[in-house]
């Protein structure tokens, strides 16, 4: 099995266990603490056509590319690379335009959507906390694979910046289960109604909708399985 395989040791594992993760298709060999590691990757070795089924079923790379479709705030803009262009990205219509060396392509095209990413849900963070009548320390962007939103004990609230490329009621929904954390930081009975209340409606189709393709939103800017 030629592929990368991270190996976790977990105190609470009673047996070796296989996952691929959907957001990465990174291969994970969890393991009790004391279990022998060479056996353990013998049996993983013979459990490779169950990996490889796993990591065809994955979602499609979406690469950020000249032509590539991308989706932004609601609706799908394409990416438009001219060579001699600004390096500045630029929303024309439809189209997502900018020049600059083809090889940064992708980067800048991330940059940019991080940056649209972090401005609106800056102005929906606010919006929701003044209605909730709390404050917000900060509102801040990273790119992790479990969680698309925290809130820490200080105010401040972290996103996933993919949000942007989800429909807005999915990330509407995120930041009022974020404020409500600014009430109640935990997930009892109270918190729920309040995200229901902040929102104006009932989240749980918002949450069905991440669940079944919160990973395939992992898949935009990437070429192929890490």
């Amino acid at each position: 099995m030629n592929l990368p395989l991270e190996v976790v040791r977990h105190p609470q594992a009673r047996r070796a266990k296989l996952s691929v993760d959907p957001a990465s298709g990174r291969v994970r060999l969890v393991l009790p603490p004391r279990a022998a590691l060479k056996s353990a990757l013998v049996w993983a070795e013979a459990h490779g056509d169950w990996i490889a089924a796993q990591r065809a079923a994955l979602p499609q790379a979406r690469p950020f590319v000249d032509g590539a479709s991308v989706p932004c705030d609601g609706r799908d803009l394409t990416i438009c690379w001219r060579e001699g262009g600004s390096r500045a990205v630029t929303v024309d219509g439809d189209r997502l335009v900018t020049g600059g060396p083809q090889e940064n392509l992708s980067r800048r095209i991330e940059t940019w959507l991080k940056r649209e990413a972090l401005r609106i849900l800056a102005v929906e963070t606010a919006e929701v906390a003044s209605r909730a009548g709390v404050s917000v320390e900060r509102v801040s962007v990273g790119d992790p694979r479990g969680r698309w939103g925290s809130c820490a004990a200080s105010g401040a609230i972290r996103y996933s910046w993919r949000l942007i490329l989800a429909p807005p009621a999915v990330r509407q929904a995120t930041v009022a289960h974020e404020v409500a954390h600014r009430v109640h930081m935990n997930h009892s009975p109270a918190f729920h109604a309040l995200v229901a209340d902040l929102l104006g409606r009932d989240p749980t189709p918002e949450r069905r909708w991440l669940k079944a393709n919160g990973a395939a939103l992992h898949w935009f800017g990437r070429s192929s399985p890490a």
